[in-house]
């Protein structure tokens, strides 16, 4: 059986060596690089199933590494993690921004060195079914269309990233870098208003979109997006979408088409905020959050009440209140964190 591939870049010859070394006891094949341009060049040549990078190099850091590496097909998806100092921490936003998968403060223990390579590669395995559902969904969406090969392929090349519950994957007014697909997990995107209070604008869940608005505008992302739960999301670049958006019309159709009914859901969330009861926004938002779901006959929503009270504009201690009075009344049920439907039909016909 062909040994798994690992590439370490560090100029530090003393933490490379003793991290080649505990690699190489537990079964792995490793390369070294001391430089940040020789591993590019390493990576390209033998294509490893996993990479380890220092941040702070001669001639390329890690952060140039990564791009790099992200602009070829053959490593952009390849699992990547960044090893780094205590004092450098606080730039790991922008490595994980750019797609690195994970990464370990030096000084670091055998454990956890393997821990977090069997974990991504745990991950890689798993990716399969993932592009799966990514390429169904890209096939409905352009069916017929004579770009599917392209959207295919954009997809299949991706990595997809796997994001930890409330980690941030882009902030109002960053730089739009391209369109997100939820592959698994549920994703939360949110403004906030002056004086500090959270506005939720969307819910996303597997096989959906989000971040397209500032994609058609050419303008920064104008709100902010979360991961709710553990989620998976895969990250379409802006260079490429807008190649063939150019080259096929009738995929930005669709993509108009998905903004359209965002837009539509957002103008009907404005009207219930400013005419409905507080009873009947609840039910309206547990309504909105029923119809994500995959079940056809019973819902079990997991979502916090920070959660709910963005999403319906309203007190946590409203949202407590409301959810009191639909359990005593027998529509809802709640689980722990979760909240069963017990009568989609009473919610649906809620006065006002």
């Amino acid at each position: 059986m062909k040994k798994q591939q690992i590439l370490i870049i560090e100029d530090n010859d003393d933490i490379r060596e003793s991290t080649a070394e505990i690699l190489e006891l537990a079964g792995y094949e490793v390369y070294e690089a001391n430089n940040g341009r020789s591993g590019v060049e390493l990576a390209g040549k033998h294509l490893p199933d996993l990479i380890l990078c220092d941040i702070m190099m001669p001639e390329l850091d890690g952060y140039g590494v990564l791009y790099l590496l992200n602009k070829n097909p053959e490593t952009s998806a390849t699992p990547f993690i960044f090893l780094t100092a205590k004092a450098e921490r606080t730039d790991m936003r922008k490595g994980m921004e750019m797609g690195a998968d994970d990464y370990l403060i030096k000084p670091f223990d055998d454990v956890e060195l393997l821990n977090a390579i069997e974990s991504r590669l745990d991950k890689k395995a798993k990716q399969e079914s993932f592009y799966s559902q990514s390429i169904a969904r890209l096939n409905s969406l352009v069916a017929g269309s004579p770009g599917v090969r392209q959207l295919d392929q954009l997809i299949q090349e991706r990595k997809v990233r796997h994001i930890k519950k409330k980690q941030i994957i882009y902030y109002e007014g960053d730089t739009v870098s391209g369109i997100y697909l939820v592959i698994s997990g549920r994703v939360k995107t949110i403004k906030l208003s002056a004086d500090g209070r959270e506005l939720l604008t969307g819910m996303y869940v597997a096989d959906e979109y989000f971040g397209i608005p500032s994609l058609l505008l050419n303008e920064p992302y104008t709100e902010t997006a979360e991961a709710v739960e553990d989620s998976s999301v895969c990250q379409l670049p802006r260079e490429v979408l807008e190649e063939l958006l150019n080259k096929y019309p009738d995929v930005g159709r669709q993509f108009i088409h998905i903004l359209s009914n965002n837009l539509i859901e957002k103008e009907e969330q404005l009207l219930q905020l400013a005419y409905h009861s507080v009873r009947k926004r609840m039910a309206e938002v547990l309504i909105r959050l029923c119809k994500q779901e995959k079940q056809q006959d019973k819902f079990l929503l997991k979502i916090s009440r920070d959660n709910l009270a963005a999403m319906a504009g309203m007190a946590t201690e409203t949202v407590s209140r409301i959810l009191s009075d639909f359990k005593d009344e027998g529509i809802i049920e709640r689980k722990g964190s979760q909240i069963g439907i017990l009568d989609l039909i009473r919610l649906q016909q809620m006065k006002n």
